[in-house]
């Protein structure tokens, strides 16, 4: 089913002023606009989940250091007796319910295996309240506070899907220590990170489409007008901020279409505390100027004692593949795994989790018996 050796990919050099120049454009007319329409640049409060008019509280949540809470939810068996213990991070537009690792993950396997996963509704979303600051590192912070809210113990495996990929990559950079191993499936690629070529960047950037290549720079260059630029009607925002499916590949079409409304029964609860936090605050943090540079991360498990895996489709229209093939290219510590005639959703085809969960629990134990 998949490849689990990187692909080369014909790159040619490409000029920095080809993938910048844009931006120039973008900086002057939001200038224009910040000035003309300030009342419509600047997004609404959001709406608090338990304040007076706010959304309900229906889910079990932590209170963090920071006095922010964090909503969760338990999958498999009682933390207690299970062997491996997951968190599972969400991707945009998702929530604490779209942990369809293990939701589609066998009976038969989470006996087996004895697995307990927990999902949360990361900031902003859901039930979880905002975090305007978010960052990077903040973000792991919260779910190493998580783990030891939750007794999780001194090592935990975590897997991170699409946007929720680029929280696993800050967990390999901030918190190497307390992983067990780290599986990422599909994850978002920043066309800035510091030590990401000008070329390869270039090459998966232009593969995006137009009104998400546009959203993208406004978030990187202009990040004060992403709600702007996502709720105005001129011309297309983000198409996932818009929800729009018709940009998909097909097999991603395919499987929307075969699960209907079963796939998203919580659809309006996801933004229910408004779009900013949740989707916006996303692209402002997922393609902003990071910290780090998860291409010149280092193994965290040179004794095998764990192990680390990218899984992609090579259909995917959202996540390049090209970036995922240079990525494992330059980690050669990556397990890497294409999946062929795949895109974004790939994950939802009947065994893919069971593969997916059963690699990430069992390869460092395979590794140790040879």
């Amino acid at each position: 089913m998949a490849d689990g050796s990187a692909r080369k990919s014909s790159l040619k050099p490409s000029s920095r002023k080809s993938f910048l120049l844009p931006s120039s454009v973008i900086i002057i007319v939001g200038i224009i606009l910040a000035l003309t329409y300030q009342s419509k640049l600047k997004p609404p409060p959001p709406k608090l989940c338990g304040s007076p008019g706010g959304p309900p509280i229906t889910a079990p949540r932590i209170k963090l250091r920071d006095g922010r809470h964090l909503a969760y939810k338990e999958h498999g068996l009682p933390r207690e007796k299970a062997n491996r213990k997951i968190i599972f991070i969400h991707g945009s537009d998702c929530c604490r319910h779209d942990a369809v690792f293990a939701t589609l993950l066998s009976p038969n396997l989470v006996e087996e295996l004895g697995v307990y996963m927990v999902s949360f509704d990361r900031p902003g979303y859901c039930e979880s309240d905002p975090h305007p600051n978010r960052t990077p590192q903040s973000l792991v912070s919260d779910i190493e506070e998580l783990a030891d809210q939750l007794s999780l113990g001194s090592k935990f495996y975590v897997l991170g899907y699409s946007m929720g990929g680029q929280a696993a990559w800050g967990c390999l950079k901030y918190i190497p220590h307390r992983l067990a191993g780290v599986t990422l499936v599909a994850p978002v690629v920043n066309y800035w990170w510091k030590n990401l070529p000008l070329n390869v960047s270039t090459e998966g950037f232009n593969l995006q489409q137009k009104r998400d290549q546009g959203a993208v720079r406004v978030a990187h260059y202009a990040p004060l007008l992403i709600y702007w630029w996502n709720t105005q009607k001129w011309f297309p925002g983000s198409s996932i901020a818009n929800r729009d499916h018709s940009l998909l590949s097909q097999p991603d079409r395919d499987i929307i279409s075969k699960l209907g409304s079963s796939r998203k029964p919580h659809w309006e609860e996801v933004r229910q505390q408004g779009i900013h936090e949740s989707i916006n605050r996303d692209m402002i943090v997922g393609f902003g100027n990071w910290e780090f540079d998860p291409i010149v991360l280092e193994n965290p498990f040179l004794n095998n004692e764990g192990s680390v895996h990218l899984w992609q489709g090579d259909e995917d229209m959202l996540v390049p593949v090209t970036l995922q093939r240079y990525l494992a290219h330059k980690l050669p510590w990556v397990h890497y795994h294409e999946v062929p005639r795949s895109g974004h959703f790939f994950h939802f085809t009947k065994g893919v989790v069971d593969d997916i969960v059963k690699t990430l629990l069992t390869t460092n134990a395979e590794i140790k018996s040879v």
